[in-house]
């Protein structure tokens, strides 16, 4: 006598052929979230809170290819959804499949939404070498070599953020054109929930009185604020009055992801021993945005959101990183005052205050989304549109403000790094 065995590949039950025999509830429909990264993954929980108490629809995970996927698989466990391997995802036929990254997303089985993982479409994507023709040089999400193969589009849906991003898109790929759909941007709207909270933020982080807090934002890679060096945090945190200032640091998660997190908190630590707060990077950061009374920041997102919190904004990093030049973040990297090693912090803080031009900074800020207030219900809309299913009778969630902001422990021995 034999046993029939099910393969490794069945062993979720709500992809297994006799389904019926082991689940408690079959939904209707199957959809299956790819995470390229734990940014892209950040994203994506955004986008599929509109679909909470529906129980028609499994939602699936599965980490995609990608060279920042460290830190995916740790993601995805704290979640506790239902995780195929990327083997088995792109074998197994899904009712809809939403992604924040482009890679491989042709060997899904499924009509595939994409959305933007950060503020719109700032950076330019270099050209593949060896491509032939040379593809044309386009903002990240917007090029031929990303949305397009065999001389298809790939995406179902790919959603904007404002509607100028139409004749972007338009220019660098206008066969995606037809595709696109302006939604509106989730962290924009929970920072906007969030601004009449600013002092619990502050609290939060230990900013009482009249001192103010800085916060240093740097994206990834070579060009970024920590890419050109640490003397920049190293600057603030040294040079100035500790009874006036504090400050924060606010890394994107590649550089953790890439770098390690004992390796990026141990690279911090004298600093942090000095009064640096280290935000975590496995906590919502949009409080750290709004408590903020400076931001000296980079080309990434987190510099183009602060715009639109009142706070003064310097830049360091690279002065000409690839950039589109007609994207909001080139617009306010024309205006903001660049950081100077030459002169005094203090003093450069203080300039920036002065020189801030409220109009400036709300016209930057406009520029982020045309949808404000209203991503969770297009996005609620256009995934029952591709589901093929009636929305629920009961209203879409008002938008949440941000979580309080989380700093990392050197006193915890999770951190690696003590005291």
């Amino acid at each position: 006598m034999s046993l029939t065995v099910p393969e490794p590949h069945a062993r979720h039950v709500p992809v297994r052929l006799d389904v019926q025999r082991w689940a408690t509830h079959r939904s209707r429909r199957r959809l299956l979230v790819v995470v390229h990264t734990v940014v892209t993954g950040q994203r994506l929980l955004d986008a599929i809170r509109p679909l909470e108490g529906d129980t028609r629809v499994q939602t699936f995970f599965t980490q995609a290819p990608d060279v920042f996927s460290n830190g995916v698989g740790a993601f995805l466990e704290r979640l506790g959804g239902l995780v195929l391997p990327w083997s088995q995802a792109v074998q197994t036929h899904f009712d809809l499949a939403l992604a924040a990254g482009h890679g491989n997303l042709h060997d899904v089985q499924a009509p595939v939404v994409v959305l933007p993982h950060g503020a719109g479409h700032n950076k330019v994507v270099p050209v593949l070498p060896g491509a032939h023709p040379p593809a044309r040089v386009g903002a990240h999400g917007f090029s031929r070599q990303r949305l397009m193969r065999d001389g298809a589009v790939v995406p179902e849906a790919i959603v904007l953020a404002h509607q100028e991003e139409l004749a972007r898109l338009g220019r660098d790929c206008p066969e995606a054109v037809p595709a696109a759909e302006v939604v509106g941007d989730p962290c924009f709207d929970r920072m906007a929930a969030s601004l009449p909270f600013r002092a619990l933020y502050r609290e939060a982080l230990g900013v009482k009185g009249r001192r103010r807090l800085v916060l240093a934002c740097s994206t990834w890679g070579p060009d970024s604020l920590l890419g050109h060096g640490w003397n920049t945090l190293e600057r603030l945190v040294t040079e100035v009055p500790k009874d006036e200032y504090r400050i924060a640091a606010l890394l994107h998660p590649h550089v953790w992801n890439a770098h390690g997190d004992w390796q990026v908190r141990a690279w911090l630590a004298e600093l942090v021993r000095a009064g640096l707060l280290l935000l975590s990077p496995h906590a919502d950061w949009t409080g750290a945005v709004v408590a903020a009374d400076h931001i000296v920041g980079d080309h990434g997102s987190v510099s183009l959101y602060g715009a639109m919190t009142g706070a003064p904004v310097l830049m360091a990093g690279r002065s000409d990183a690839a950039l589109d030049p007609s994207s909001p973040m080139a617009e306010l990297m024309s205006f903001a005052p660049r950081w100077r090693d030459d002169r005094p912090v203090s003093q450069q803080l203080r300039r920036s205050s002065v020189l801030r031009r409220a109009h400036r900074y709300e016209r930057v800020a406009a520029r982020i989304t045309s949808e404000p207030g209203r991503f969770g219900r297009r996005m609620r809309a256009l995934l029952y549109r591709k589901l093929r299913l009636r929305a629920p009778a009961a209203r879409c969630p008002a938008v949440e403000p941000a979580s309080l902001p989380v700093t990392v422990r050197y006193d915890d021995p999770g951190a690696g790094v003590s005291r």
